[in-house]
């Protein structure tokens, strides 16, 4: 009995003991579970819009992602942003197939919904620059032809690589021989052509051989085109879309570069001899105006042309073509210029208000000899600029048309803006002292009493601030004023714009003196002592200038007497040049101080 209590007891404690088993397993193998979870949580690949590495649209761990770019829990094919398609660069001439979008706006291409680049522009074709041709994308074709300065030519029709190779071939260049009505003659010309020329009926009674860079004068081709004519003659002559000047055999077909020193050189007229090996290659006046060589550069200033004595220095040594001198000498400025180069040409002194009334600006252009002349906008609209640019051969000289920026020249208040080329073209002028521009004082022409207004005494007001210092104001230099650079013209016949512009130069400067003693005796100056003199006034015309079409080299200044001889005001009023009005000056009566006025317009103003 007690036997078989210890077998139950034993029994119990086994069962505790695998159920604890049993337990201790689940527990261990949950935790595996949590932590392999977590483990493949971590190593999950997820789409990088760009990695921490700099690569864009990469499937790899979120921690090798840039946190401050988009990270989505897929693959990259799946996402708008990294979707992949074709991506061509026009300016390079290359198509890229399978490029994500982000990648392909980062190299400033441009993409398409197509991973193969099955669109237009990435077609492949024959591109046929020249004598040569490259089976390429039309986008690359456009690339060659830019960089070898030549019309596109893309052939669709040829779908292969040799068949395009064939086709550049047969732009090569050379002695076409065949029989003419039984006679060995020669065409200088293309392989293409050449083989054409099978096809011909007529009196075509032979075939056709090509001779590739051989010329028609070649000895062992045996043909009947020789060097010089029956009477001894040697001809010349342009090509089409050639500058040089070259031979002509007497089948009329073209030969090697006009040398005079080789015309009777059987090697010279034996096959083609490339423009850098020919006579004066590389010469810095392009061979302009040489009698015995006709390499001519179109860049370097020189052209074939037909022999001119009104516009050739010299005669050819033979022939009838030569080198023109497409550059341009002497001309208005006294200086000589480039073919293709601009200047400008001004009526009188420019910039700083040094445009006189009526001036104008023009741009004058060397083309082929001749000097062309275009003129600027009218009433100074428009002023000329000129630079230059720096190449092997020298500056080039360049000039243009651009507009006069005046208009809000008079509302910039510090010098920082009134020279930042940016916002206008100005010119910062100090010591004006009052000016209408700075004190907001303008002569009245519409006055009963056909007088000047009292003027008061003048402060930084107006334009510059009140009477009162404004703390949130630009600080600026007492007396400063900014003025167009380039003066407008302005059409001071006609009622209106004129006043109102001029009007602004307009100054009025109270002096005030201090008498000494009650019964008379001296004066001294104790305010504004230097209005009046002739620096005021220089500057006071000056200002007037740079307004625009509103003085002469003199100004016109007028005395008011304001009681008692204690202060008297000077009034600045501008004067056209050659002109027949004073703006602001009516029939006020008056002491004229400047004794330079002409008669006539003293009596038109009635201010005797």
């Amino acid at each position: 009995m007690k036997q078989k209590k210890i077998k139950e007891k034993r029994k119990r404690e086994l069962i505790k003991r695998m159920i604890f088993s049993f337990v201790i397993i689940g527990m261990a193998f949950l935790l595996s579970i949590i932590v392999l979870t977590q483990t493949s949580a971590q190593q999950t690949n997820v789409c990088c819009e760009k990695t921490i590495y700099g690569a864009w649209c990469q499937n790899a761990l979120t921690q090798s992602c840039d946190s401050g770019f988009r990270i989505t829990p897929t693959s990259c094919d799946a996402t708008s942003y990294c979707r992949q398609g074709c991506c061509y660069d026009s300016k390079e001439g290359i198509c890229m197939e399978n490029t994500p979008q982000l990648v392909c706006q980062a190299s400033n291409g441009t993409w398409a919904d197509s991973a193969k680049c099955e669109i237009p522009q990435c077609n492949l074709g024959c591109c046929v620059f020249s004598d040569q041709a490259a089976f390429v994308t039309l986008v690359r074709c456009k690339k060659l032809s830019s960089f070898f300065g030549v019309q596109i030519n893309f052939r669709t029709d040829v779908q292969s690589e040799t068949a395009c190779i064939a086709l550049a071939h047969a732009q090569d260049k050379g002695a076409c021989v065949y029989e003419q009505d039984f006679t060995k003659t020669c065409k200088f010309t293309t392989k293409g052509e050449c083989e054409a020329m099978k096809k011909k009926t007529g009196n075509y009674t032979g075939n056709s051989s090509f001779h590739k860079d051989y010329l028609c004068t070649a000895e062992e081709l045996g043909t009947n085109c020789a060097r010089r004519n029956s009477k001894g003659e040697v001809k010349t002559g342009c090509v089409d879309g050639r500058d040089e000047v070259y031979f002509k055999d007497t089948c009329g077909n073209p030969a090697n570069i006009y040398d005079a020193a080789k015309i009777d050189e059987p090697a010279y007229w034996r096959k083609i001899i490339e423009k850098k090996d020919s006579c004066g290659a590389g010469n810095t006046n392009s061979n302009a105006n040489s009698v015995s060589c006709g390499n001519c550069d179109y860049f370097g200033g020189s052209f074939c042309r037909k022999y001119d004595a009104s516009k050739d220095a010299r005669r050819p040594t033979y022939g009838d073509f030569i080198c023109r001198d497409l550059n341009c000498k002497n001309t208005k400025d006294g200086k000589d210029y480039r073919h293709g180069e601009s200047w400008c040409i001004y009526d009188d002194g420019t910039g700083k208000g040094k445009d006189p009334a009526g001036s104008r600006y023009w741009k004058h252009i060397c083309v082929a000899g001749e000097e062309l002349v275009e003129p600027c906008a009218d009433l100074r609209a428009e002023i000329c600029l000129q630079d230059k640019i720096t190449t092997d051969k020298g500056d080039f000289q360049q000039a243009g048309c651009i507009a006069n920026r005046w208009q809000n020249c008079v509302t910039f208040k510090t010098k920082e803006d009134c020279e930042n080329v940016d916002k206008g073209d100005c010119q910062w002028i100090e010591g004006a002292i009052g000016t209408s521009i700075l004190a907001g004082v303008q002569a009245s022409t519409s006055s009963s009493s056909g007088s000047f207004p009292e003027p008061e005494k003048t402060t930084s007001s107006g334009i510059l601030g009140g009477d009162e210092e404004d703390e949130n104001e630009p600080k600026t230099l007492k007396g400063a004023v900014c003025v167009p650079n380039y003066p407008p013209g302005l059409k001071f016949w006609q009622a209106g714009e004129a006043q109102s512009q001029c009007s602004l130069g307009n100054a009025a400067c109270t002096i005030e003196y201090e008498k000494k003693g009650l019964f008379g005796g001296s004066e001294d100056c104790v305010e504004n002592c230097e209005c009046g003199g002739d620096t005021w006034q220089k500057k006071n015309e000056e200002i007037c200038r740079a307004l625009g079409d509103c003085t002469g080299s003199e100004g016109v200044y007028k005395y008011l007497s304001s009681g008692f001889g204690v202060s008297g005001t000077k009034l600045f009023l501008p004067l056209l040049k050659g002109g027949d009005w004073l703006l602001g000056l009516s029939t006020a009566s008056a002491e004229i101080q400047n004794k330079s006025i002409n008669q006539g317009l003293l009596e038109s103003l009635k201010v005797m």
